[in-house]
């Protein structure tokens, strides 16, 4: 692949904006300035570096981010900052998505990406890829509440009721909830049905996907091979995740 094509892949403009790069000398790789727009590199596994920022080709960019409080998962933010301000701009050129949404005020784990198949398969309800809440209640969590989670709670918009996959009880006010749907609100309104209020949501987990403790509020690392294959949506992955 031509190297302003393969930049223009990458996030970094269009074919005139990273040609422009390569021949202002911001371009190396394999540890080599490149100046020709049109030399050619085999893309997979190939590492080069922008203004000594190093990346490594990815045909499509999957990301975990730990989403911080106040921060909302829109393009058009109106009363918080967007999660996509986290992000580099090269990503964000790629078109980058968030996989599902966190509500502006809810905390962990959320997926990005530019991979349109990938985010359909996450978002399938025929999946029901399980994901781990921690809830912070407002008032004490009885037996009655947690029976009825485990149940099924009758929500507005539903003539089914809907039920946790699991409920375990850490405290008298706090909660390890999931839930194998993604309905807007979906946790809070389980627990107000259930006859109490959540005060603070944080996504642990999605599938076997765990947010790792190391990652801080506003951090975002990319997944891999090993990482994806935890979500456990039976597909292979492109290898440029590998």
């Amino acid at each position: 692949m031509e190297l302003e094509r393969l930049l223009r892949s990458q996030g970094f403009g269009s074919r005139a904006e990273s040609r422009a790069l390569v021949w202002a000398g911001r371009v190396s790789v394999a540890g080599e300035i490149c100046d020709d727009p049109l030399a050619r590199f085999e893309p997979e596994g190939l590492v080069f570096s922008v203004d000594d920022v190093s990346w490594d080709y990815r045909k499509f960019a999957y990301l975990a981010l730990n989403k911080p409080a106040d921060y909302e998962c829109s393009r058009r933010p109106l009363h918080h900052p967007s999660v996509y301000s986290l992000l580099p701009e090269p990503l964000l050129k790629r078109g980058v998505q968030a996989v599902g949404r966190l509500d502006q005020d809810a905390t962990g784990l959320l997926l990005v990406t530019d991979d349109g198949s990938f985010i359909h398969k996450c978002t399938s309800p025929r999946k029901q890829i399980p994901k781990l809440y921690e809830v912070i209640t407002r008032h004490v969590v009885d037996d009655e509440q947690i029976s009825a989670l485990l149940s099924g709670v009758q929500l507005h918009d539903d003539p089914q009721a809907v039920a946790a996959a699991a409920c375990v009880r850490l405290n008298e006010r706090c909660l390890q909830l999931t839930v194998t749907q993604g309905r807007y609100h979906l946790v809070k309104r389980m627990v107000a049905a259930a006859g109490n209020r959540v005060e603070a949501l944080h996504r642990a987990s999605i599938g076997g996907l765990t947010l790792p403790e190391s990652l801080a509020a506003g951090q975002w690392m990319w997944l891999d091979a090993p990482e994806l294959a935890l979500l456990a949506l039976n597909q292979r992955m492109d290898s440029s995740a590998e």
